[in-house]
């Protein structure tokens, strides 16, 4: 069995965190589930970048990508993150879990890169074909076979996610063991 940290490893740890933590990986990973966990054991604030993008843009993604496609999402993805990693103090420490392709965008990856935690949650293919079947919003699977289109994304992407400097993989079992396997990522870290 994994040590998963005590409560005051936790705040500790929590203490000590100066900026936001930010969740990059493919989608069906699990960045809002883990995100939410965290940003709860940690006693910061959890935002979800992609509800952030809609919000601005009163928008859904997939009628975003529908209308405007996705190089003009991915601008406002960028602006929205600039956004949320701006500020200081208290009011910067948040956990953000970032879209899919977030963190491939060279400008939003530096940007993440400079003024935050970037943890890179990782799974196999079998387990996000899985995880990504249970929602419909998922404009880059609307095309083709969407095992063979995570297959070539994740491959695609693995470049710009290894740049993270923390990398935690989600396997099939419960998001808890994610949220303590990147606890112990971010103390290694700090």
């Amino acid at each position: 069995m994994e040590h998963q940290p005590s409560l005051d490893e936790i705040n500790a740890l929590a203490r000590r965190i100066d900026r936001p933590i930010v969740l990059v990986g493919m989608m069906g990973v699990g960045k809002t589930s883990v995100g939410k966990r965290l940003s709860a054991l940690l006693h910061i604030p959890f935002v979800d970048a992609d509800e952030e993008i809609e919000r601005a843009a009163q928008m859904s993604i997939p009628e975003i990508f529908a209308q405007f496609g996705e190089d003009y999402f991915r601008d406002g993805e960028r602006r929205v993150i600039a956004r949320l990693l701006d500020g200081e103090g208290a009011s910067h420490r948040k956990v953000i879990a970032t879209g899919g392709g977030a963190f491939c965008n060279p400008e939003t990856r530096a940007l993440i890169l400079d003024k935050a935690i970037a943890v890179w949650l990782d799974s196999d293919v079998d387990t996000l074909v899985e995880r990504t079947a249970r929602k419909g919003n998922r404009p880059l699977l609307k095309q083709g076979n969407p095992r063979e289109t995570l297959s070539r994304l994740r491959e695609e992407r693995a470049p710009a996610y290894s740049q993270a400097p923390i990398h935690v993989t989600s396997g099939d079992g419960p998001h808890a063991r994610t949220v303590g396997k990147v606890l112990k990522g971010l103390v290694k870290w700090l």
